[in-house]
């Protein structure tokens, strides 16, 4: 699996620690994390929570990431932000007992972590007891047992009601304000990483126009 890593603004000045707690817990299951930034507080691209949504889409929509990992500093705004898209089903997670019942009943493609509240001594460890408990057990198995047959039933219902209400990406990105847009596009490894995993050729082409 491809895991995305987004930091808005911010929480920038923790994307070290999340990504080297990410990468304990997930490299050993065999997944491959790409850190899209931002980096640090001050780096030259400045990414909102709501270009976290703009990001998150496209790589989930382009196929550049299976999974994303962002937040913000309650974990609200980056959720309601990647929620605002067709393709994504986004968790609010803080810590694993949310990671897993997220993971096993609502059985997303994106997190949104609260990472400056209720967070001092021992933020990597939850950090990492969390991904854990989201990446450590499989997907849309249901919890608990005997709820198993109605929460898979009622996450396909949930996946057609987005499909009626959702327009494609691609018709809905070119619409959005350009400069947002290439804004959410600007980290210094995003065409590194984007171009090189995408898989969905209409939204690489989308992408490629936006940035010319």
């Amino acid at each position: 699996m491809k895991i995305a890593l987004i930091n808005e603004n911010s929480q920038a000045a923790k994307n070290t620690m999340i990504e080297k707690a990410l990468r304990k817990v997930v490299e050993p299951m065999g997944h491959t994390v790409f850190n899209y930034g931002m980096y640090a507080a001050d780096d030259e691209a400045q990414l909102t929570y709501v270009q976290n949504g703009i990001l998150a889409a496209t790589l989930l929509n382009g196929g550049a990431a299976d999974y994303v990992v962002t937040g913000c500093g309650t974990g609200e705004g980056a959720m309601l932000a990647l929620n605002s898209f067709p393709g994504v089903i986004c968790g609010h997670v803080e810590d694993p007992l949310d990671a897993y019942t997220f993971a096993q009943i609502n059985d997303g493609n994106a997190v949104a972590m609260p990472f400056a509240l209720k967070n001092g001594w021992g933020q990597e460890l939850n950090l990492e007891y969390t991904f854990e408990k989201l990446f450590g057990f499989g997907s849309g198995n249901g919890y608990p047992a005997e709820r198993v047959v109605p929460e898979q039933r009622n996450k396909k219902v949930l996946d057609r009601v987005r499909e009626v209400n959702f327009r494609s990406f691609t018709e809905l990105l070119p619409e959005l304000d350009r400069e947002l847009v290439r804004g959410a596009f600007a980290g210094e490894r995003f065409q590194e990483y984007f171009f090189a995993n995408a898989t969905d050729e209409k939204v690489v082409a989308l992408v490629r126009r936006i940035l010319a």
